[in-house]
Formats: C-alpha cells, sequence, structure tokens
C-alpha cells in the first residue's frame, strides 16, 4: 500500500516538477469548464486548494515555476459567438486567503515588497465578494461606448448590447469623469429575482437555472440583447481599467466617485485602519450573509493606496495589493454509487465519484472528481459509501471524507486500474508523479480522441461550431482521424449535409468555420498540439522564441542530441528547462507525431510570430539583478523590468543583456565581467529607465 502524498518540505525537485505538471493540468481543465462553459465539476473550496498547493510548491522550487503555471493564467479563453474584445489593461482574478494568517501574511508581504516599517499604516479597503459575472465598462468622452466580459484577462467578448440593459449601468457620466475611462465590476442576479425568474422558466417550460450566477452568466451571454433586457440583471462598480484621468488618490476616493458619477457601489464596503478591521468585517459579513439579497463567497481586500498598488504590480494573473478571503464551503451527506475512470489525452487516468443526486446550497450535483489513486486512498474512499460533500459557490461538490460508521458490511477499498479502461495498456505511475497514465499513447482511442478535441478548443484552433460532441460523433464515423482530416472534410460534403441533425446549411457553416482558421498564429498552432507541458503561456514562449514554424521544427530535431547547441539552446530558454525539453523533444522525434505535423504544414498557412511593440529601452532584453538594491525592493525591481517588456533571469550568461549590480555583488557580477557585459548600478539603470520615459 503506498501511502498519501507527501507534504511540500518533503518533496524532491523531481517529484516537485511532476506534481507542478499534474497541477496545471488540471487547473486548466477546471478553469475552461468555469469560464467557458460555465459548467464546473469541482467546488470552489477544491479548486482553491489545488491553487494552493501549486503556489506552494512554486514558493519553495521558484526555479520550476512554468511558463504555463496556473499562477500566470487568469479564467479561461471567450466563448465563441460574440467578438473579441482585448483588454487595455489585462482584468486580472485574485490569490486567495484561506484563513486569518493568511491575511496577516498578505499585509506582511505588502511590507516586504515596499520596504515599509512596522509603524507604517497600511489601510485597507474590504469590499463583498460579489458572485457574479465580471465585467468591463469603457467611456469615451463621458459616454459608454463598449463592454466585455474578462474572458482570459487578456481578451474578452464584446457584450455591449446585453450590458446596455441593465438600469445599474449608467448611460453617459459627469463632466468630471476622464475622456477615456474604464470601470469594471460584478454583473449579478437577486436571490429573489433569481426565484422568479426560475418560477417564469418553469411556467414556460424552459430549462431553469442552478443558481444566481448560472442565470446572471447565461443571461449576460444571449446573442439577442432584448432576450437580456427581460433578466433582472444588476451591477456593482469597484475597480479602474484604462483611464486617461486621475481617479483619486486612494481607492476609497475612487469608489466615492463612483458613486457620484452613477454607478452602483456596494454599501457593506468599508475602509479599514489594518487588517485587524479587514478581518472584524468579514466575521461580521460572514454571519449576516444569508440576509443579504445576493450571493457572496468571500470579502476582498485591497490596499487602500493607489501609488503602492501601482508599485506593487502584479504576479502573473493577480495583482500583488488584492486578495480575496473565502467563506467556508457548505456540506451535506450522500451516497456514493461507484467510481468510474476517465482518460485524459495526455493518458492521465482520472477516476471520479458517481454520487446519488443531492441539493447543496441550492445545486443538485451528482459527479466530483477525486483527482488520483492517492486521493482515494489516503480518504480510503469506496463504492457503497456515504461521504460527505461540500461546496462554495455553484459547483460540484468535493468529498471531504466517509461516514466509516455508515459502510456497507463486506465493502472493498478501491482497487485502481493497472490497465486502461480504453485500450488494455499498461497503466504507470512514474517516479515523483501523482497521476498514473496510460502507456498507450497514440493506440489509445480516448487519448486520441482528446487530443483532437483539444486541438479544436478555443484557446487551439477556435473552430466555431465543431466542439467536443462533433469530434467523437465524426471520429467514430470514420470521417477524422488526425487533425488535418478536420481541413478535408468538404471532400465529403455530401456525406455530412445528409448526417442527423445536419443538412446543407448546417453542412456549409462547419466548412467555412473551418476554412477561417487555415491560418492560425504560431502560439495557438503550438498549443494545439497537445504536447504534455506546453500549455498556452510555454507555447507562446517557444514562438516567440523560435519566430516561424520552420525554425521550431529544425530546432525540435537537431535538439534530439543532447551534446548538440540546439539541445542547449532550448533548456535555456527561461521557463523551459530539461523537463519540458525531453517532452518537446520526445513529441516530435514520434514517427507517427512528425507525419501529422508535415500533413499539417503543407495544409495550414502558420504565421510566424510577431513581437509586440514596446517603446520601453529594455523590450526583449535579458535582465539579471544581483547584490543588494537600495531604492527599491528585489522584487519591485524585478517586477517592473519585466512589466517593462524585459526578461528577469536568476542566471548569468551570454545572452544577457543587462546585469544590474548592488552593493554585496558577487559571483554573478564576476562571471558578467568575464563574458564583456554591460553591468549598471542600480542609479544607472533607474537612469536609463528615466531617459526612455517609462519611469
Amino acid at each position: 500500500m503506498t501511502s498519501g502524498p507527501k507534504a511540500v518540505d518533503e518533496l524532491s525537485e523531481d517529484e516537485a516538477r511532476q506534481a507542478l505538471a499534474s497541477l496545471a493540468e488540471q487547473i486548466a481543465r477546471h478553469d475552461a469548464l468555469y469560464h467557458q462553459q460555465d459548467t464546473p465539476e469541482i467546488s470552489d473550496a477544491d479548486y482553491d486548494v489545488l491553487r494552493k498547493q501549486n503556489a506552494a510548491i512554486e514558493e519553495r522550487f521558484p526555479n520550476l515555476v512554468r511558463d504555463d503555471s496556473p499562477s500566470g493564467r487568469v479564467g479561461a479563453a471567450p466563448a465563441a459567438g460574440f467578438s473579441k474584445v482585448a483588454h487595455a489593461r489585462p482584468m486580472l482574478s485574485l490569490s486567495n486567503a484561506f484563513s486569518d494568517d493568511d491575511v496577516t501574511e498578505f499585509v506582511a508581504r505588502v511590507r516586504r515588497f515596499l520596504g515599509l516599517e512596522e509603524t507604517e499604516t497600511v489601510e485597507i479597503v474590504a469590499e463583498p465578494k460579489i458572485d457574479g459575472l465580471s465585467a468591463s465598462l469603457r467611456y469615451e468622452n463621458g459616454v459608454f461606448a463598449l463592454g466585455a466580459t474578462r474572458g482570459d484577462g487578456a481578451t474578452g467578448e464584446d457584450i455591449t448590447a446585453n450590458l446596455r440593459t441593465i438600469t445599474d449601468i449608467p448611460e453617459s457620466l459627469s463632466p468630471e469623469a476622464p475622456a477615456t475611462f474604464e470601470v469594471r465590476g460584478e454583473v449579478y442576479m437577486s436571490r429573489d429575482d433569481f426565484f422568479a425568474l426560475n418560477e417564469r422558466q418553469r411556467a414556460a417550460g424552459s430549462k431553469e437555472f442552478a443558481n444566481p450566477r448560472n442565470a446572471a452568466a447565461g443571461s449576460l451571454r444571449q446573442l439577442d440583447a432584448s432576450i437580456t433586457a427581460t433578466r433582472p440583471l444588476h451591477f456593482f462598480a469597484y475597480s479602474v481599467g484604462e483611464s486617461s484621468g486621475a481617479t483619486g488618490k486612494t481607492h476609497w476616493e475612487f469608489l466615492a466617485l463612483l458613486d457620484r458619477w452613477g454607478f452602483s457601489v456596494n454599501p457593506h464596503s468599508r475602509l479599514c485602519a489594518d487588517s485587524s478591521e479587514a478581518l472584524a468585517l468579514y466575521r461580521e459579513i460572514d454571519t449576516a450573509r444569508a440576509s443579504l439579497p445576493y450571493d457572496i463567497d468571500g470579502i476582498v481586500y485591497k490596499i487602500n493606496r493607489l501609488d503602492w498598488q501601482n508599485r506593487l504590480g502584479m504576479v502573473s494573473r493577480a495583482p500583488r495589493w488584492a486578495i480575496a478571503h473565502k467563506f467556508a464551503a457548505e456540506q451535506a451527506e450522500t451516497l456514493l454509487h461507484d467510481i468510474s475512470i476517465q482518460v485524459g489525452r495526455t493518458g492521465a487516468l482520472t477516476p471520479v465519484a458517481e454520487l446519488e443526486p443531492i441539493t447543496v446550497g441550492g445545486v443538485v450535483v451528482s459527479r466530483a472528481t477525486l483527482h488520483n489513486a492517492d486521493e482515494i486512498e489516503r480518504k480510503d474512499v469506496r463504492s457503497g459509501d456515504t461521504v460527505v460533500i461540500q461546496r462554495a459557490g455553484d459547483v460540484i461538490p468535493q468529498v471531504v471524507r466517509v461516514v466509516a460508521e455508515k459502510r456497507p458490511a463486506g465493502s472493498k477499498p478501491f482497487s485502481f486500474p493497472t490497465h486502461c479502461p480504453e485500450c488494455g495498456s499498461l497503466v504507470v505511475q512514474e517516479d515523483g508523479e501523482v497521476v498514473r497514465r496510460c502507456t498507450g499513447g497514440l493506440i489509445c482511442p480516448a487519448q486520441a480522441l482528446e487530443r483532437l478535441k483539444h486541438f479544436v478548443s478555443r484557446n487551439a484552433f477556435d473552430i466555431e461550431g465543431f466542439g467536443g460532441k462533433h469530434i467523437e460523433a465524426f471520429r467514430n464515423d470514420g470521417l477524422i482521424e488526425t487533425p488535418a482530416d478536420i481541413f478535408r472534410l468538404s471532400d465529403r460534403a455530401d456525406e455530412i449535409a445528409n448526417r442527423e441533425g445536419w443538412g446543407q446549411q448546417s453542412a456549409d457553416n462547419l466548412f467555412a468555420a473551418i476554412e477561417a482558421r487555415r491560418t492560425i498564429s504560431l502560439d495557438r498552432f503550438i498549443y494545439a498540439l497537445g504536447v504534455r507541458q506546453v500549455g498556452q503561456s510555454n507555447a507562446r514562449l517557444l514562438a516567440r522564441h523560435y519566430g516561424s514554424y520552420d525554425i521550431l521544427a529544425t530546432a525540435m530535431t537537431e535538439a534530439q542530441d543532447p551534446e548538440s547547441e540546439a539541445y542547449s539552446a532550448l533548456i535555456a530558454i527561461d521557463g523551459i528547462g530539461p523537463s519540458v525539453a525531453t517532452d518537446l523533444i520526445a513529441f516530435f522525434s514520434e514517427d507517427h507525431n512528425r507525419t501529422v505535423l508535415e500533413d499539417l504544414s503543407r495544409t495550414l498557412e502558420i504565421e510566424p510570430f510577431i513581437q509586440e511593440e514596446n517603446d520601453s529601452p529594455i523590450a526583449g532584453r535579458t535582465v539579471v539583478f544581483t547584490g543588494t538594491l537600495e531604492k527599491m525592493t528585489r522584487g519591485e525591481a524585478k517586477a517592473r523590468a519585466e512589466t517593462l517588456g524585459a526578461k528577469v533571469s536568476g542566471s548569468v550568461s551570454k545572452k544577457t543583456d543587462y546585469v544590474v549590480a548592488g552593493p554585496g555583488a558577487g559571483s554573478k557580477a564576476k562571471k558578467a565581467a568575464e563574458l564583456g557585459l554591460t553591468i549598471l548600478s542600480e542609479e544607472e539603470w533607474l537612469d536609463m529607465l528615466s531617459e526612455g520615459n517609462t519611469s
């Protein structure tokens, strides 16, 4: 019998690397289910546990932080059906706090980052965290011009017409508002309005919504805005996006401006002198939240001073100046009928609890992921058990524990399959990895199917109207086998048009959508291949580094020789490293994959990567900081350099452009001098940024 998962401080580097790869894969899937489809499969609390585990491992092993790390992602890509909107400033997600100690540590981190004395007051604005759908409103010359969802944080959906139907959103602003002003907030539905809407849905014989958040999301995403207009939606404003003018010196002043300009601001928000006052409000709201007219799932704490917010900046997916303190999850008991196994595109076997349907917090749930074999063994979950489940928000729950006294006589521990339930191939668990995988690879029908689904997914080729169900049906009927077959479907136009539920118009729409994706950006193409450990972030990193598909393919072939310059260059890419390089090289060296790649390269136009323009003098340059910095903390210096487009490295090489050396600089400065690199003092570094008008 194997033991449960190791504590973070007991992990070896290889075990940590494997754990981060597994967590990145799990979290990416749950992000897509929650943000794209509004059909999550795990609870908020369970999801938060995954992110907290990821963050803890990254904190202990900062050199292993992956480019597709969940800490660098916000949400998921926008859904089809609406035009895309690029956010002028990213719409960030929030890091989570789970205890009073987490909140205290949040303030301590702010102090350390800014170099503040313990006697310095750190005011906090505490705001209820509305359980709705994030939206951004853009005003030009005082008139509402554009509204968008958060999407993946960088690009959202244009829902302007739908947002105009919400009476809480002003059509015009006071003349004192900046000429360009973007406000962000949450679209939500009150509980009373939700119950009334479901009554109308029942009377009309229409599908009811599971909870107010799903009702708000479904209403806001109607392609027909007249339907949205019949739905009782509201909007709370809480932050600023792009603005051509000042919006106060503090966040509290900004909220007062929003109220004066006609926006609804949550009346339970409060300015707190310190974390103790903020925690007192948390407990006060937690006690009273059942009586609030809308659902909330926590309290958001924001550093009040805007100049400090600007200095703190962001880290990957979240601002350093804000954190969400979540409420405890709801719990209930139900019967676990069986444990099924799902096989993913990388061969990962995921156990799923099949539950007796039960209502928890107004939502009927019947399935929950059990993550992996170690999780089942640790909790000793068996078929026939009565289990305690919990949910936070609107999602399918996690299994918290087994009610041992209700276990039926003769029950047996779950035996994790030693062979793939889809193809019969051996199942293995690699050293240091919690996930067990099918070794069948391309012969496994489940993996082949999931890879095809991934290929057309929103962050990959995003073929409108051609989702997973169509892929599965077409593959089962022999219409497609490889990705390139998708682009030859028009050769079988009559056959597709005559399929049940199709017709000529539907077939023509499909062919047009496929044709529109025959030209694809290099980063999307790399991501679409489904290489293990290569998510969106790593795909973009590889695209930026190699520039074109031909150069990438040649480099991957040459990198098969571990002594080659191509291999050294690959593992030297900041964020790639030997583990990701091994998976990349293995993918490009496999005969079947090479055949597929050659077929695709003949079929598609893969656009070279175009570097975004940045006027900063350090954009695209590699910078190393060493020694003691005196005018700012190391964290602040690194954050500012990355914001200006630089790549910050922890080691010096001949590819380093600048080494910023403070007092006490040691071996890094010495190596930089030996290589003849540009070495700058902190003062010279700041002067260079100022001369480039980037201060």
